[in-house]
Formats: C-alpha cells, structure tokens, sequence
C-alpha cells in the first residue's frame, strides 16, 4: 500500500510531530472549532441576563451578612433571659426549675461558641486555612 494514498486514517511522522492528514478532514476540523468558538461567544454575550440573578444575590448576602445565625443567637439571648426572669421570680423554685434554668444558661455557651466559629474545626469546614 502507498503512503501517499488517502486511507481515511491519520499518518505522518510522529517523532518529528509531523502529522499528515487529509485536506478535507481538516478543513471540517477548522468549521467546528469555528463554529465551537461561536458558541462561546454567543454564550459570554453580556446582554443575556440570568432571570435569577437577583435571586442569587440575596442569597449570597443572606450567606455573608450571617442573618440566620444571627436571629438564632438572638432568639436564644431572649429565651435565656425570660427562664432566668421566671426562675427568679419563683417563690419557691425546685430542682427541675434550677436544672432547666441551668441547661438553658449552660447551653449559651455552645451557641455561642458555634455562631462565633473560633475552633479549628469550623473553620476546615467553612474552607479557610486552620
């Protein structure tokens, strides 16, 4: 068989990095990578807006401005404050009154602790360098 002879099949020299291929076959190659790049373009195109992008955005400021936790934190000040009032306008306060009182009290400090986010734990969760 010639080498010269068109097999359909890539050839050439590959120590060289020399490939011979045929001339068709590479001109279609150039209209797809054309047509590829015309995608891309026609997808970086600035005048083609994301309907939820505004929706996106709340939700990135919601995540960085901490508003959950921050509610939650708040809740919790409010309820330990209002158990502690009430324990101590008991007249005669037993011990289920004092332990929950004292877990409500007690559990400030986890909640705390988590929404501050201070152990190496939290922040090799949150992707930040321990």
């Amino acid at each position: 068989m010639n080498d010269r002879e068109p097999t359909g099949r890539f050839g050439g020299d590959m120590d060289r990095n020399e490939v011979e291929m045929d001339l068709n076959k590479f001109m279609d190659m150039i209209r797809e990578i054309s047509d590829l790049k015309d995608k891309i373009r026609d997808l970086e195109d600035g005048e083609r807006v994301n309907p939820h992008q505004k929706w996106i955005h709340l939700a990135r400021a919601v995540d960085s401005w901490r508003i959950f936790p921050r509610i939650f934190v708040v809740v919790y000040i409010y309820l330990m404050y209002e158990s502690v009032i009430w324990f101590m306008n008991l007249a005669d306060p037993g011990i289920e009154q004092s332990a929950l009182v004292s877990v409500v009290v007690g559990a400030m400090g986890v909640v705390f602790g988590v929404y501050s986010g201070k152990t190496g734990q939290s922040k090799g969760f949150k992707g930040e360098d321990k």
